[in-house]
């Protein structure tokens, strides 16, 4: 029998309740924090803010088209995946989830609003998902945000970069207020054109992304989180960090040259010719506008050995991307 969520529950309880549905399933990667000394006292009406990135990876994509050849068939079940991915969103207790590739919107808005979530959810215009047989419909985006916390002041999304004839990626934003300081600010996730041949198409991405922060959002602090489909060699690296609206891609925070991770995506595919094509690449983020947030930890990545040599998705990581979670301060009005 399907378990029930409870309403309303906490965290910690629900966290519980996944392990022991899960059963006997192997133990998730563990990471560790990286906490920033140099971070600012909570004072003069700055709030702190846990904020999620992850694409957590179509369950009808990943069970028809990826060819995840290294990951056994019952690793990529819905019945198993799913536990692993709630806890995984449950382990840090963050207070925003910024999440892509979302395909069973209603089994995880249940889920987190039994433990005090709000969700917002935005599909594709035409998902790939659709096109799966005994798909559960199409995958969008989804914003999570704790409802004790914040007041939700306005939600939208928009199509990026409309004009050009491929374009079928979102963003999807929400406009939260403080409830104990009446900071607001501004949470957008987003999931860019995939596949080599697209660059130009991500830059065009970007562009309209910057476009938006700057004339819309300008006025409060802001936070990026996304599947961008490109490392910082491609245009869309340039056009975000060279912006007028000065955002930082705060995962640099952890190297000393500031530089982008080497991964947040790692994965081996099986090829057209029978062979294999491994695929690792940085292509997460989370930007925040620099004036006005700042950095006080970042979960760190697993190393090479934890992840393991048939890489992602696997028995203990439910999906191809890696979660990225900041501890963030927003800062209040001067």
């Amino acid at each position: 029998m399907e378990p029930k969520f409870q309403k309303i529950q906490s965290t910690k309880d629900l966290l519980t309740d996944v392990k022991n549905w899960r059963k006997d399933g192997p133990k998730l990667i563990e990471r560790k924090w990286n906490v920033f000394n140099n971070s600012p006292d909570i004072d003069k009406g700055c709030c702190k803010v846990r904020v999620m990135q992850w694409n957590i990876l179509a369950q009808a994509l990943c069970s028809a088209d990826d060819n995840f050849i290294r990951c056994g068939p019952s690793t990529l079940e819905w019945e198993k995946r799913k536990w692993k991915m709630l806890e995984v969103m449950l382990e840090h207790d963050p207070d925003i989830l910024c999440l892509e590739e979302v395909d069973q919107y209603s089994f995880f808005n249940a889920a987190l609003e039994s433990v005090g979530y709000t969700g917002i959810f935005t599909p594709k215009p035409d998902s790939p998902c659709l096109y799966v047989r005994g798909n559960s419909g199409p995958d969008g985006c989804a914003v999570f945000y704790r409802k004790d916390k914040y007041v939700l002041e306005k939600a939208n999304s928009f199509v990026i970069a409309p004009d050009h004839p491929v374009t079928n990626q979102i963003a999807a934003y929400a406009v939260l207020s403080d409830k104990t300081t009446s900071v607001k600010f501004c949470v957008l996730t987003t999931h860019f054109k995939a596949k080599q041949g697209y660059e130009e198409l991500r830059q065009n991405q970007a562009e309209h992304l910057v476009k938006f922060v700057q004339e819309d959002m300008s006025h409060i602090p802001v936070v990026i989180c996304g599947d961008f489909n490109g490392n910082y060699q491609e245009p869309l690296y340039g056009v975000m960090k060279s912006s007028p609206v000065a955002l930082e891609s705060i995962y640099t925070r952890l190297q000393n040259d500031l530089s982008e991770p080497k991964y947040t995506s790692w994965k081996i595919r099986g090829s057209h010719s029978g062979g294999e094509r491994e695929s690792c690449k940085g292509i997460d983020y989370i930007w925040v506008t620099r004036v006005s947030v700042d950095v006080a930890g970042l979960l760190l990545l697993p190393t090479e050995e934890q992840i393991g040599p048939d890489r992602l998705p696997s028995s203990n990581y439910p999906s191809d991307h890696l979660h990225l979670v900041a501890d963030l301060f927003i800062k209040c009005d001067e």
